[in-house]
């Protein structure tokens, strides 16, 4: 599987409220210096101590933002 990772500080910029509300993204733990990933399906995983945990998923047109955000690419 192939995805991008990110600071919590920019999935913040990237992620819309019809996807993932802030005060959400604050219950479940992303903090600026958090580490999360994205998959190509749009599927968001929190970097844990000893695991990666699913949080959300982006909807639409989200490959661009990250891209756009990040400057990387899928790997």
């Amino acid at each position: 599987m192939q995805f991008i990772e990110m600071s919590g500080k920019a999935l913040r910029r990237v992620v819309s409220d019809d996807e993932l509300h802030p005060h959400e993204l604050d219950r479940l733990g992303v903090t600026s210096e958090c580490v999360v990933r994205i998959n190509r399906q749009g599927d968001i995983e929190l970097r844990r101590p000893d695991r990666w945990d699913p949080i959300g998923g982006l909807l639409g047109e989200f490959e661009e933002r990250i891209k756009r955000e990040t400057g990387l690419d899928w790997v």
